[in-house]
């Protein structure tokens, strides 16, 4: 369980002791760097190294980084809103002990994910690990609830270095034995990786689209379930790399056809009983739990933002491809934005949850969960009634009757997203204003950095960016 509290400057009652002893321990396994990782607004992992022996320092006193890249771009550019973007000021990068793990992939590294603080010793309004904290901190106190999330993780293995056109590193079929077969020695090493470093991994399998596969992993509190889809994907592309091959998790590897997601599972919990099973509600959801999937269901045009925040996500959010991009709901519908996941009986009061469809691993994982639990706890709170379930493919539908079901495809554009997030006092609210107007700098930003560009250059300028 990922602790709530704040950093402090000096560290909090046996941090540095802590560090030190740990600082022991990794060098005496060969450990020499730390990796300090967060997440931009972008969605891109921007990291700072330390040496080993200096683990201590950084848990007392935090390590240096400019709160630029808060604005920066996918591309490295900078957009600036009015209080980021300039070249002034620092910030302090803590450690999360709980959370620091030695990188098998990466012989000599060990990482942890970070927090980041100012100067002052105050929380950085642009850190979105700590507004994550701070909105599950809030539900527990306001409402007694806690939550389960996981994120789907689908990326695409290419044959070569990591730049210019994707040659998929297999040949064969969607989901098949033959495609498992080809990329064996690289999948076991990942599994070996993942289980040594604590990730739970309860599926890996082939997937669609060309090279594509994707892993599963064990559901954990959203702040640890964020750190641990950075960490995941940190150890993906590590692994490949000694195999000699790359990897993309960007949203659309090409611009035709499925392209990969980050699928987020998310249950919300009190006194230890989970709100999506054993209640009176369809499918054995509670009220409460009705109410917040009407939550997310009623933020998705605006979350799209958040969750889909490159041009390349629209690529990827196309009808009928199991993308989810229309405001419907369905028990096992892999065709609605959000998906009531059941599970097998005689385990459905821990496996029942939500998942949202419409999320990429372009998204910080941070904001998105962040996003995602407050709208559904803007439905809760409000006791949103959830609409009328929807089964098979939305896309059938046509304008008057999807009208009068309530089912609204999802923005068709970044730019509508943003425009959709303008609009949403409720998610702005949840991020505060700083972080909130940098994402929508950021997006533009997007926006502008591929004007004029048809799909296929749009997929390239994007495809080894994530």
């Amino acid at each position: 369980m990922t602790t709530l509290a704040d950093p402090v400057p000096g560290g909090r009652p046996g941090d540095v002791e802590r560090a030190a002893a740990l600082a022991g321990e990794l060098s005496g396994r060969g450990v020499h760097g730390i990796v300090l990782a967060y997440v931009d607004t972008a969605g891109v992992t921007r990291v700072k190294t330390v040496p080993t022996a200096r683990l201590a320092s950084a848990a007392a006193w935090g390590v240096g980084m400019s709160p630029v890249f808060d604005t920066f771009l996918a591309n490295d550019s900078i957009v600036t809103t009015e209080v980021l973007g300039s070249p002034d000021g620092d910030l302090r990068l803590y450690p999360d002990l709980d959370h620091l793990v030695a990188l098998i992939g990466q012989p000599g590294w060990a990482w942890a994910p970070v927090d980041r603080m100012t100067q002052e010793g105050e929380p950085h309004p642009g850190c979105g690990r700590t507004v994550l904290r701070r909105i599950v901190r809030e539900a527990a106190e306001e409402h007694g609830l806690t939550f389960r999330a996981g994120i789907e993780i689908e990326w695409a293995v290419a044959r070569g270095p990591s730049d210019g056109d994707f040659v998929p590193a297999t040949t064969g079929p969607a989901y098949s034995a033959a495609r498992q077969v080809e990329l064996s020695d690289y999948t076991a090493d990942l599994l070996a990786a993942l289980a040594a470093q604590g990730a739970e991994v309860e599926q890996l399998h082939p997937e669609y689209a060309a090279g594509q596969f994707e892993v599963s992993v064990g559901a954990l509190d959203p702040v640890a379930a964020a750190d641990r889809s950075v960490l995941v994907r940190q150890t993906v592309r590590a692994v490949a790399a000694r195999h000699g091959l790359a990897v993309s998790f960007a949203p659309a590897v090409l611009a035709q056809g499925v392209g990969n997601g980050g699928h987020i599972h998310l249950s919300a919990w009190r006194d230890g009983v989970n709100l999506h099973s054993g209640g009176p509600g369809r499918y054995g959801m509670t009220e409460e739990a009705e109410s917040f999937a009407a939550g997310v269901l009623a933020h998705l045009p605006a979350l799209t933002a958040v969750t889909a925040p490159s041009p390349a996500s629209y690529l990827r959010l196309k009808p009928s491809q199991w993308a989810g991009v229309f405001t419907a709901w369905g028990r096992e519908t892999r065709e609605a934005a959000v998906r009531v996941v059941t599970g097998t009986a005689g385990v459905r009061d821990q496996a029942a949850n939500l998942e949202v469809k419409p999320v990429d691993l372009a998204a910080n994982p941070y904001l998105a969960l962040a996003c995602a639990i407050a709208a559904g706890l803007d439905g809760l709170t409000s006791s949103v009634p959830l609409p009328e379930e929807i089964t098979g493919d939305p896309a059938r539908f046509g304008a008057e009757e999807a009208a009068a079901l309530g089912v609204r495809r999802l923005p068709v554009s970044l730019a509508e997203a943003v425009e959709e997030f303008r609009a949403d006092t409720r998610l702005r609210t949840a991020l505060g204003p700083v972080l909130a107007d940098a994402v929508i700098a950021v997006r533009l930003g997007e926006i502008a950095a591929v004007d004029g560009l048809d799909d296929e250059r749009v997929a390239a300028a994007y495809r080894w960016k994530y």
